[in-house]
Formats: C-alpha cells, sequence, structure tokens
C-alpha cells in the first residue's frame, strides 16, 4: 500500500500559495485493507475513505471508462493493480495530475511542473473530451490563476470548442453547472471564466443571456468601453475586487444589465427601460440553473434597481426609503450591503473609471441607519394606534433623510 498526495495540494504548493484541501491517492489497497487500518467509507461511485484522524480523503487507485453521456456517464474501476500513473491520467488538466509520495518526490508523468512554469492550462489526454464539466472546471481555473499568468493551452481549447460542437455540453445537469458557476463568480478575476466559456462556444449555450450582451454598444460618454459584454467583465472583475470570494455579489453582476440584449436596434446605444427588459431573461437563467433563492431575489432587485442606487443624491427623500423598503434594507442591512458592492461595481466597471468615487453608496448607508434609528415607542407613547403608528414612522423617516447632508459629486 503507498499514499500520494495529489491534486490542488500538490499543485498550490509549487505555486506558493496555501494549501486548503489535502485528498491523497492510495495504490496497491482494497477496501478491506482500508476498513482494516480505521477509514471510514464515505465514497458511493467508488471507494473514498476519510483518515481516522485527519478526516482527509484518500481514494484508491481508479481507472474510467466513458458509458453515456454528461457527467454521470462514467464506469469506475479500482483494485490494487491499478497504478499511480493510471490514476493520474483520467485527471483533467496537467497541473492537476501531480502527485507526491510520503517522502517528498513528485511523481510527474505529464509534465505539470513544465506547465506550472510557463502558466498553462493544458488537459491531459483526448479523454478530456468525455467529460463536460472539464470545459467549466478549466474555465474556473482560468478565472484563479489569471492573475497569475495562466492561459488556457490552445490545443485544450480546441478540444473545448469540439465537445460544444459534438453536444456533449448539452448533457451537463443544471445543479454542476450552477455549482462551478457559483465558484468561479468567487475566483479573483471572473471575466475570465465568462471569456474562456465565449471562446469555446459554451457560453451561447449555457448562458444565452449573458452571451448575448456582445456586441451591444452603449453611449460612449458612459461607457467608454462601449461593449455591453466587455462592460460585463469589467463588472465581474470589479465586483471581485470589492468583494472578494462573494458569490452572491457575483452573480448580482453577472446578471444587473441582461435587459441590454432586448433593446430594439433603432434605439441603441441608449438603454432606456433595460433595468425592467433584464427581469425576464434574469428569472429564466435562474430558474434553468436552479439557483438559489437569495441569489435570484437580490439579482432581480439589482437589475431593477441599480440606476435608483446611481441617481440616489438626486432622489426625493421618499423615494430613498421606498428604495430601503424594496430591499428590505432596515431589517437586513447585509442585504442593503451586498446591493451597494454591485452597484460600485457597476459604476467603476467601465474604462478609465476603476478608480472613480461612489458616494451613492455611503449616503444610502446612512440613510438606511437615520430611517432605522426612528422606532415605533415614541409614537405608541404620544397615543396612536393601528396604521397611524406607521405612517408618523414613515413621516418620521423621511424627515430623517431629508436632514442628511448629502456628500458631493464629481
Amino acid at each position: 500500500m503507498r499514499r500520494y498526495l495529489v491534486g490542488g495540494a500538490v499543485r498550490d504548493r509549487l505555486l506558493g500559495r496555501p494549501v486548503v484541501d489535502h485528498d491523497h491517492v492510495v495504490v496497491g489497497a482494497t477496501p478491506q485493507a482500508m476498513l482494516a487500518q480505521g477509514f471510514k467509507p464515505v465514497g458511493k461511485d467508488f471507494p473514498v475513505f476519510l483518515h481516522p484522524d485527519t478526516g482527509e480523503e484518500y481514494a484508491l487507485a481508479r481507472t474510467e471508462r466513458k458509458t453515456g453521456h454528461g457527467y454521470h456517464g462514467f464506469a469506475f474501476h479500482a483494485d490494487p493493480g491499478v497504478t499511480l500513473e493510471e490514476d493520474l491520467a483520467r485527471r483533467d488538466l496537467t497541473i492537476n495530475a501531480i502527485a507526491q509520495d510520503e517522502s517528498g518526490a513528485l511523481v510527474d508523468p505529464f509534465h505539470g511542473q513544465r506547465d506550472i512554469e510557463a502558466r498553462v492550462l493544458r488537459h491531459v489526454s483526448p479523454a478530456f473530451v468525455e467529460d463536460p464539466v472539464r470545459l467549466l472546471r478549466v474555465a474556473r481555473f482560468a478565472a484563479r490563476f489569471a492573475p497569475l499568468g495562466f492561459r488556457v493551452a490552445e490545443e485544450t481549447m480546441a478540444l473545448m470548442r469540439t465537445m460544444v460542437a459534438d453536444g456533449e455540453v448539452d448533457h451537463l445537469v443544471p445543479e454542476r453547472v450552477w455549482a462551478e458557476t457559483r465558484r468561479a463568480l468567487a475566483e479573483p478575476q471572473p471575466s475570465t471564466f465568462v471569456r474562456v466559456l465565449r471562446e469555446a462556444g459554451a457560453l451561447a449555450v449555457l448562458f444565452p443571456e449573458v452571451d448575448a450582451l456582445y456586441g451591444v454598444p452603449q453611449r460612449p460618454e458612459y461607457h467608454p468601453e462601449v461593449d455591453t459584454g466587455v462592460h460585463l467583465e469589467l463588472v465581474l472583475d470589479m465586483a471581485a475586487r470589492l468583494a472578494p470570494g462573494d458569490d452572491l455579489v457575483g452573480f448580482c453582476a453577472l446578471c444587473h444589465d441582461l435587459g441590454k440584449a432586448r433593446t430594439p436596434l433603432d434605439v441603441l446605444p441608449s438603454h432606456i427601460g433595460h433595468e425592467h427588459a433584464g427581469v425576464a431573461p434574469l428569472r429564466a437563467l435562474a430558474a434553468r440553473l436552479k439557483v438559489p433563492a437569495e441569489h435570484a431575489a437580490l439579482a432581480e432587485l439589482v437589475c431593477r434597481e441599480h440606476l435608483n442606487a446611481h441617481r440616489a443624491l438626486e432622489l426625493k427623500p421618499a423615494t430613498v426609503l421606498r428604495l430601503l423598503g424594496k430591499l428590505d434594507a432596515l431589517r437586513r442591512p447585509q442585504r442593503l450591503e451586498a446591493f451597494l458592492l454591485v452597484c460600485e461595481a457597476d459604476k467603476r466597471g467601465r474604462m478609465g473609471r476603476a478608480e472613480a468615487a461612489y458616494p451613492q453608496a455611503g449616503f444610502l448607508r446612512a440613510a438606511r441607519d437615520a430611517a432605522a434609528s426612528v422606532t415605533a415607542a415614541e409614537f405608541v407613547a404620544r397615543g396612536l394606534t393601528g396604521p397611524a403608528i406607521g405612517e408618523a414612522m414613515d413621516q418620521a423617516r423621511v424627515a430623517a433623510i431629508a436632514a442628511l447632508a448629502k456628500p458631493a459629486t464629481d
């Protein structure tokens, strides 16, 4: 029985990044031998065990054979005769196909170290095309490692295009698409996820609402980048900068301008009403991918209300209070915070505007605090009852917002 550290742990050590998960492969063992040593079984499709002391995963070396379409269309074979090289050969990328033995020596049959040094994401073997999830994983890893200079190898991109052309991507289940997308939106450069999928032809299949934004012009005085798809990429990366690792903010950023793809051609490059036109495609995307309810709900609020956030300093106090009410901001200040981060990302996600101030956010936070400071107690003490209390509170909240000093704009 020989044990090896594999995958992300080895890769991240070589990159000098923090190692979060430690996964292991065991060669020359049987499930019975693992159980005899105290390991706890957890695998359903193939033998995976948890170490009795560390809780880390140990999987028996295995091979896999394509038996059908999609992620689940595989048969796995694990026995003591499967070699480490055979196990590594079934992995997606060369940088993920490096093992380290118990003495610290590296086993690297597919030259993953070379690709780490060259900053290349390259498939291990032609079998890459058999699993459509790998296309999403490559795009996600590209989003993670783009700041380090990584790129997708041309031959790997060619395979990804083949997977799309052959319809393999059509068999991806919504839950897996969302799981990979959610993780990608939390990476440092999520625009790369979108860009890689688009280059492979998969964005039009998996996210047609997003793909439709490319080539749609915007008014250059507001959007020097002009192309709505380019704006989306800038917003995604600004959202990742303002809210690192926050996939809720990332998803709202992804969907905030979907309505611009529906603007009639004779109206372009203006997009009057795009905030309302974006609701239908957003709902379709969220339903298709089975997006969590809060992600879908906040994304719709961002879609509808982001222009009001941008105009916050010009809105009447009563309108500001209504905006806070739509966001349920008095009871859920964290929702307002996420909303404001997306709106700031939208305003700063424009060519040449990355360092622009966004005083609207500070004003709306202050408005929320001013409104929340008004409570029912003083009105009950005055003898008010029923609906009269709510009416009086609204009036007091409007007055509290009106009393705020508005910050200067650019």
